[in-house]
């Protein structure tokens, strides 16, 4: 099974990073900091470059508002040296949930196991 896996991560990104990003990671990456979810964050020397290695599931949402922006040089400083402030009313970031048993379904959505009787709504028939 070594060598199934080693032939995936040469080939796919999606089961996380490819062979060749660990390569250069390895080489040229300058760790800059970490997030809740255990994502690692790097760029290059030179702030040429940077980037993430997925902790899991490589999904974009699952990085939150603050790394995103250090990503796509919104800001300069990384939020471990400079944390943006946050209001009060503020939540939690949470990776995007559709397609999965925890995405949202209104009270009204067939996908709910206990679909509530619509009164607000009357369907339309042809006549």
């Amino acid at each position: 099974m070594g060598i199934l896996n080693t032939l995936l991560r040469a080939v796919t990104w999606w089961n996380g990073a490819t062979l060749n990003t660990q390569i250069f990671t390895a080489r040229k990456g300058v760790k800059v900091g970490e997030d809740n979810e255990g994502n690692v964050f790097y760029r290059t020397a030179d702030d040429s470059k940077r980037w993430v290695m997925f902790s899991g599931e490589v999904e974009a949402s699952r990085i939150d508002a603050d790394w995103h922006g250090w990503l796509h040089r919104t800001w300069d400083e990384p939020p471990t040296d400079k944390p943006l402030p946050h209001k009060s009313w503020e939540k939690p970031h949470q990776e995007n949930l559709t397609g999965t048993a925890l995405a949202y379904a209104p009270a009204g959505s067939l996908r709910r196991a206990d679909p509530v009787e619509r009164t607000d709504y009357e369907a339309w028939t042809p006549e």
